[in-house]
């Protein structure tokens, strides 16, 4: 299926957001996730269901300043 993930048309075989970022190589509890614009908690992600045309946001930290 097409989603939209941190901007970038991808095609994905994923169908439920734990799955997405396991198949984009996203590891780790400190990610914050986003679908349609509504946060997704950790604890939810697996029973997160996507559908054709979702907007996916992954966030990870970044060091800097």
């Amino acid at each position: 299926m097409k989603l939209i993930v941190n901007g970038e048309t991808r095609e994905v075989g994923a169908q439920f957001l734990n799955a997405l970022l396991s198949e984009l190589e996203f590891e780790g509890e400190w990610l914050a996730t986003a679908l349609n614009g509504e946060l997704v908690r950790s604890a939810e992600r697996a029973d997160c269901a996507l559908r054709e045309g979702d907007r996916v946001e992954i966030l990870t930290p970044q060091q800097g300043g």
